[in-house]
């Protein structure tokens, strides 16, 4: 059983996945929608079945990076 999904009008292309703390693991995809709309799907597995799915936009993305870039690097 794949932990892919796929929808109808949307082209899914995984760009990393990491192995976070407490057995989780991130996966990043871009999302190409039919509609021309591009989003970072972050998705988080915890487990076996139970998953986090989040679809951000460029500039959620960007400011998402803009608070943990810095939290990363001790400040």
């Amino acid at each position: 059983m794949s932990d892919e999904i796929e929808y109808t009008g949307e082209t899914v292309t995984t760009v990393a996945t990491i192995a976070a703390p407490w057995s989780r693991q991130i996966t990043l995809q871009t999302v190409a929608h039919e509609s021309g709309l591009r989003t970072m799907r972050m998705r988080i597995k915890e487990g076996r079945a139970r998953f986090t799915i989040i679809d951000l936009d460029p500039p959620t993305a960007k400011a998402l990076v803009d608070i943990l870039a810095p939290w990363a690097e001790g400040g």
